[in-house]
């Protein structure tokens, strides 16, 4: 089964692999026709070039294609991503834009650059290198024509590949109807999940009590959980898999190193942030107000947790002496009041108990870790960094790397495997519990 679903990784690489890309030609290369497009194509930005060039400048085309800028920028955004919309919509608004040409004072370099931020956070990570090979262009006609061809890219990638991977994985559903067992089974779970309550020590990452209020989702009802909102706790699930391989979702397996990959650097900055909130508690604010003190314990601790896994105790040992020592050197350097013994002992002892799985400080910070990715999900990644966990601001840059990629991974498993989700899910939850009758795109 694996073997036989593995085969669409080609096609899944070429649109999340960077290495994997080779740009195809819709016309035969040397042809009339390519010829004739091209010529065409050349003409137009020389003329765009002529236009800012000339005195005053002319604005006009560079107007037109800011416009059409904008609708492709528009039409790659999730439904959910209303704060990037918002921005979209106000930075490229028309009318003042227009009103700007007028007065001969549109900054179109300026503009590019905004362009390229909102690229940046959109592209699919095949075209990253290309998005930042932009940023060095100065030329606004360049930059603009650049712009104009990696968006081009950009939405092609969320078309065709989307639907080459469906009608792939439809064709080997096509031979073997057994397919979707395991993506039956884990959707399944996710449903259970919803509508059981836990108790909070045995499924601490995705208590009952943890759900969020989004105008996307349903009010709180165990007993009616939505489709979409079962496919959530699906994907969330996937970070705490630990059943290995065998039983992994078909749909998925495409991208099972990767989410693997995820879930170790989940582990990683659960131990790193319960370290730095317990530090923060013992050295105070104002220690933890420098950057560079908060960046060399990040760094130590970091480096000293490589092998957590396999030896924690003494990992956490380890860790516990290298940063109480820090925070030693720290407050003597800024003339701060020395920890006391008893408060170091106490610091050493609280730092030493992450090692365990139950410390109720690390509990705590892997429960705001997967709320805030729940955030993502459901609301989108710019609103969800607009309201982040308390306890994790010192991971805040690492932590949105790694939700960024997660919700990117995910919302294109959706975008291809929606309707057999929605099929599945219909199946699972009962009609009449059902409100939707489809999976919502994220």
């Amino acid at each position: 089964r694996v073997n036989v679903v593995s085969n669409l990784s080609i096609a899944h690489e070429i649109m999340v692999n960077k290495d994997l890309y080779v740009e195809e030609k819709d016309l035969p290369p040397n042809s009339l026709e390519s010829r004739f497009v091209e010529t065409m194509y050349n003409a137009f930005w020389e003329h765009l070039h002529e236009q800012l060039s000339s005195t005053p400048p002319d604005f006009s085309c560079a107007l037109e294609l800011l416009k059409k800028v904008k609708e492709i920028l528009l039409s790659l955004l999730l439904p959910c991503q209303n704060c990037l919309r918002n921005e979209i919509e106000k930075a490229l608004d028309m009318d003042l834009l227009k009103q700007e040409t007028e007065r001969g004072a549109l900054n179109v370099y300026h503009l590019s650059k905004f362009i390229l931020y909102l690229m940046s956070l959109l592209c699919a990570p095949v075209r990253n290198e290309a998005v930042q090979n932009l940023k060095s262009i100065t030329d606004p006609v360049q930059l603009l024509r650049g712009i104009f061809h990696v968006l081009g890219l950009m939405k092609m990638d969320m078309e065709h590949s989307v639907q080459y991977e469906r009608a792939k994985f439809q064709e080997l559903l096509d031979k073997q109807p057994n397919l979707l067992n395991y993506t039956t089974k884990w959707l399944t779970k996710a449903a259970i999940d919803l509508t059981t309550p836990f108790p909070s020590s045995d499924s601490p990452s995705f208590s009952s009590s943890i759900e969020y209020s989004s105008p996307d989702q349903e009010p709180n009802n165990p007993e009616i959980p939505s489709l979409t909102m079962v496919l959530y706790r699906g994907y969330l699930n996937l970070l705490l898999w630990g059943h290995g391989n065998e039983e992994f979702p078909e749909t998925l397996l495409v991208d099972r190193i990767r989410l693997r990959e995820m879930e170790s650097k989940l582990h990683r900055l659960t131990i790193l942030a319960s370290v730095l909130l317990v530090a923060r508690s013992f050295s105070g604010s104002v220690l933890f107000s420098s950057p560079e003190f908060v960046d060399k314990i990040k760094y130590i601790t970091k480096a000293l947790t490589e092998e957590f896994n396999s030896r924690p105790e003494e990992t956490m040992q380890n860790v516990s002496e290298q940063v109480s020592e820090e925070i030693h050197k720290g407050l003597k350097n800024m003339g701060l009041t020395a920890v006391s013994s008893e408060n170091t002992a106490s610091l050493i002892g609280q730092l030493q108990n992450i090692a365990k799985k139950g410390n109720c400080i690390r509990c705590i910070i892997e429960q705001r870790i997967h709320l805030f990715l729940k955030c993502c999900l459901v609301r989108g990644m710019q609103e969800s960094l607009l309201d982040f966990p308390g306890g994790l601001i010192f991971i805040e840059g690492e932590l949105a790397e790694l939700g960024w990629k997660f919700i990117t991974l995910m919302h294109h498993n959706q975008q291809v495997f929606s309707l057999y989700y929605t099929e599945i899910l219909n199946n699972v939850i009962l009609p009449a519990q059902a409100q939707e009758t489809e999976v919502e795109p994220i």
